[in-house]
């Protein structure tokens, strides 16, 4: 599974972005994007995804839907 960045959310603050141990995020177009290929939701690395841990706005960072 993966996750996904709210853009209409997204405050392009960009606390996210250094945290990800998969280096999933990056910037674009003036939000940040998750890339789902990449992105684990940090298992294996933490026991919870560092990006929502992270994220000043509540429900930004949400699972990718299948």
């Amino acid at each position: 599974m993966a996750l996904k960045i709210v853009a209409d959310l997204c405050t392009a603050c960009g606390d996210c972005e250094p945290e990800c141990p998969t280096e999933s995020i990056k910037p674009k177009k003036g939000v940040y994007v998750i890339n789902a290929d990449t992105c684990t939701e940090c298992e294996g690395d933490f026991k919870k995804p560092q990006c929502v841990k992270l994220c000043p706005v509540d429900d930004c960072i949400i699972p990718l839907a299948a």
